[in-house]
């Protein structure tokens, strides 16, 4: 089948050889199967007269790594892919917003689109996990200095969070009687203008947060701890040594699993969650990392085919729901 991948341009970028990136074991997986995939960026997405298209590139394999034809940048129809996978990086600012649109304009009937554009538009990834509130820390989404100090007061050490940044951007860690309190309270809500999260801080962070993986309605047995880099109190360096082998318990698999049936019936069928102390502190669904190369090393496993069969199922079980349909009516 015709598969569009929507990347992040950084990741257009440094497209070859980037085995750190999801969509690179992805596409590599899925043109091994003999699809034919393309790749494209928010910014190369259009309406024409109400039909969305994209200019894009193909890809292919050679000597076990992927790369773009350069020369084969052509315009396309969105609704001639029968999948798009859209995972391009936040910040979810108005010009990702904007692209969401796009798809708004493209028939479902014809093509696939996973994550749902409609779906990642209306789910933040730090506000909505509240959906799964008793799997949470403590917390409040606020933008009142006030109730910031009083949740300090009461909580003596906190994290505060941008709503709309990634891989640690912007996050900081408050404790009771810092000198800089009201600075940092200042600075993160913007004079009390900007809505941010605020989390109890969990003490077993120190040991760094598990990437938790969502496939569909399942939680994947993998997954990995994030440590801190040498100079944060979080992970914001992605590289091997700071990416360590995990186990999941019997009751994160349970619990997650409700949050897994959820996310897949909003549309969100691919979803990383973030873990600490068997505490979700953020549900990652516009593209979230499945760290496959380190499961992969760390498990002795191919995980980017079972992802790319899950991928291949789904799609196949989508047209034949709607098939359905229509023979129904």
């Amino acid at each position: 089948m015709k598969v569009l991948f929507v990347i992040d341009r950084l990741e257009l970028k440094y497209f070859e050889f980037n085995d750190l990136v999801t969509n690179f074991w992805m596409i590599k997986s899925l043109l091994e199967r003999g699809h034919q995939v393309c790749i494209t960026t928010i910014d190369m997405l259009k309406l024409k007269s109400s039909i969305a298209y994209a200019d894009c590139y193909d890809t292919y394999v050679k000597n076990n790594d992927i790369f773009y034809d350069k020369d084969s940048f052509h315009e396309s129809k969105i609704e001639d892919f029968k999948l798009v996978l859209f995972r391009p990086d936040p910040p979810v600012d108005l010009e990702y917003i904007s692209a969401t649109y796009i798809f708004d304009f493209v028939d479902r009937a014809k093509t696939f689109v996973m994550n749902d554009t409609t779906a990642i538009r209306n789910f933040n990834e730090k506000l909505h996990a509240l959906y799964f509130k008793e799997f949470m820390p403590k917390n409040i989404v606020t933008s009142s200095k006030q109730d910031i100090l009083q949740f300090l007061d009461e909580n003596e050490e906190i994290i505060l969070k941008p709503l709309n940044q990634c891989f640690g951007g912007g996050v900081m860690y408050l404790k009771k009687g810092d000198k800089n309190t009201a600075v940092i309270i200042n600075s993160m809500t913007d004079g009390g203008k900007k809505l941010i999260m605020v989390q109890k801080y969990i003490s077993k962070a120190i040991y760094g947060d598990k990437r938790v993986l969502i496939l569909g309605d399942d939680v994947l047995e993998y997954c990995v701890q994030k440590v801190a880099s040498a100079n944060d109190f979080k992970f914001c360096e992605h590289n091997d040594k700071n990416i360590k082998k995990a186990v999941l318990s019997d009751i994160e698999y349970e619990n997650f699993k409700q949050v897994a049936k959820k996310l897949n019936s909003m549309g969100l069928y691919m979803a990383g969650l973030d873990v600490i102390d068997g505490q979700i502190i953020e549900v990652n669904i516009t593209s979230p990392c499945y760290f496959i190369r380190e499961i992969n090393a760390h498990f002795g496993c191919n995980l980017e085919n079972t992802v790319a069969d899950y991928i291949v199922n789904k799609t196949s079980e989508y047209f034949d729901n709607i098939n359905s349909k229509l023979l129904s009516v």
